[in-house]
């Protein structure tokens, strides 16, 4: 009765602290979801910086396979190239190693004070970063609580013969041990949680040194199965990034291994509290394999590529519009819906690229930008002959409904890459050839539309499939904002051009044809809320005021 108390309390405990760690990441992805992604996108310009934005994004998360998979969705893309991944994930195991060691830094007595402002927080905020920042704040209070919780549970296990004797066994095996700890990280899609319980049972005195090392170094490689698994049905592209991760770590682990009696030899000889001896390996590991790892990142992703090489015809055709799913309308609606979310992603690549492009003065960032905008039509053109083909055999009125909301939004993005081919990019290499400098006022203004204009993408790539009243609301206010800021810029503009300076008198035309541009892709973002607003009673049929 005794042993099954233990057990219960045990597991409880790691339950909890897996609901903290849950909460933390869907509450930092509320609050700063689109900024992370958007750091991360753009944070990867050189090693130093691709390495800290996955430490970053990772410390924010609470979740390192959360950042892989991202990084890899940007990869797919085009977004973020291979070897810069490889040291974006280099960044996130070492993320992930500080969190454990700041969560195990004794602060446990914190606990209570996080949760009462979380909560507080989330209760008395209307907006939803605000909510999901309390979110967060209870997710590390819940943490820290599960945390005093393991150490209570494990406490009994100091008396337990039959735990002692299974634990003498694999202090003897440790290969296994560090299997059955790569086991329960990958059960649990958390590394994390795995070392917070190999803390708890060292700090109880049941884990001999050695056999601590090498259930740290099973849970690090269980950390990285997760990820791999999820991106199996991905592209090469993003299967690569994962398996480059897993690999990277697997090695790390072979080498390490053989010399975990002198690693814990060494660490236990440094003047670092005993009982931290799980986190301070973790950390430890992470940061010597980012050190020894990252000068190879090249040769990873290129080894990558040749074993797993990017399938043509797959990147450039139709993926998702399966002609036997003509006779069932719900599944045919459900591959048009993917495959223009599909052509929607390009669009963010091209829009990417061309702010790149801009920001570095560098026409070579425009290179793909022709093949990519033939792939859009090629795209949209295969989903409107598709779903053409499957309003002949009649559909109920929601279908036909959701049918022509989809052809109207890739109608919509095709668009969007015209404007960006033969407009902004236009425009860019005219600039950079020309030699042409925007005032810094200029320039921050268009930056800062690029930024807001790409980040309404994504809000209309998550409206288009969830179809949320609410954030189609605040897209339509967004259009608004875009309207009134690209008329204030063009006001100021034209000061600078009365003021006679420079800069401005160069790019005049220019700077107001981009803004226009700018203008009209927020625009045509905009229309994939309209039919939601719709349906919901929330649009009006004129936006002129009546008479009188």
């Amino acid at each position: 009765m005794q042993s099954t108390i233990v057990m219960v309390n045990l597991f409880g405990a790691v339950a909890l602290l897996l609901f903290g760690l849950s909460l933390v990441k869907d509450g930092v992805t509320r609050a700063f979801g689109a900024r992370l992604r958007a750091a991360l996108a753009r944070g990867t310009n050189g090693p130093f910086r691709a390495f800290v934005t996955g430490l970053v994004a990772t410390l924010g998360l609470q979740s390192s396979t959360a950042t892989a998979l991202m990084t890899a969705s940007f990869v797919e893309k085009g977004l973020i190239r291979s070897q810069m991944a490889q040291i974006v994930l280099l960044g996130a195991n070492v993320g992930t190693a500080m969190t454990a060691w700041i969560v195990a830094l004794g602060i446990g007595w914190l606990s209570p004070l996080l949760i009462l402002a979380g909560v507080a927080t989330h209760r008395l905020s209307r907006s939803s970063a605000r909510q999901g920042a309390g979110y967060a704040l209870v997710g590390i209070g819940l943490m820290l609580l599960s945390l005093e919780l393991l150490g209570t549970a494990t406490e009994p296990m100091r008396q337990s013969q039959a735990l002692g004797a299974f634990l003498g066994m694999l202090d003897n095996a440790l290969p296994v041990a560090m299997i059955i700890a790569a086991g329960l990280a990958f059960a649990s899609s958390s590394s994390l949680a795995v070392v917070m319980l190999v803390l708890s049972l060292s700090s109880a005195g049941v884990l001999s040194p050695v056999l601590t090392v090498a259930l740290v170094l099973g849970a690090n490689l269980g950390g990285a199965i997760p990820p791999v698994i999820t991106t199996l049905g991905s592209p090469p592209a993003a299967r690569r990034v994962t398996l480059g991760n897993l690999v990277v770590r697997g090695i790390g682990c072979l080498i390490a291994l053989p010399a975990v009696g002198a690693s814990a030899d060494f660490l236990q000889s440094l003047p670092l509290p005993r009982q931290n001896l799980p986190v301070d390996v973790h950390l430890l590991f992470n940061l010597l394999l980012a050190m020894v790892a990252w000068p190879f990142a090249g040769l990873l992703a290129r080894t990558m590529n040749r074993f797993f090489p990017d399938d043509e015809a797959a990147e450039t055709g139709p993926r998702y519009l399966d002609e036997a799913a003509l006779d069932t309308p719900v599944m045919a609606l459900s591959g048009a819906t993917r495959e223009v979310l599909r052509v929607g992603d390009l669009i963010e690549v091209m829009l990417m690229r061309a702010s790149e492009a801009f920001s570095k003065n560098d026409v070579n960032e425009l290179g793909d930008i022709e093949n990519i905008e033939r792939q859009v039509d090629l795209l949209q053109q295969e989903v409107k002959i598709f779903l053409s083909r499957l309003g002949r055999d009649g559909l109920n009125e929601e279908d036909g409904r959701r049918s022509i909301v989809i052809i109207d939004y890739a109608i919509n993005l095709e668009h969007m890459g015209d404007i960006i081919e033969k407009g902004l990019c236009e425009q860019i290499a005219k600039k950079v050839r020309g030699g042409l400098r925007f005032s810094e006022d200029g320039y921050q203004e268009l930056k800062g539309l690029f930024n807001l204009t790409i980040d309404n993408l994504r809000i209309a790539q998550t409206i288009f499939v969830t179809r949320n009243a609410d954030l189609a609301r605040h897209l339509i206010e967004v259009k608004v904002d875009v309207r009134h800021m690209e008329k204030r810029s063009a006001e100021r503009h034209l000061e600078r051009l009365r003021d006679g300076l420079l800069e401005s008198l160069q790019t005049s035309s220019l700077h107001l044809d981009m803004l226009r541009d700018l203008k009209r892709i927020n625009a045509h973002i905009a229309s994939v809320a309209y039919p939601i607003l719709e349906e919901s009673g929330l649009l009006t049929e004129s936006r002129l005021r009546p008479p009188g």
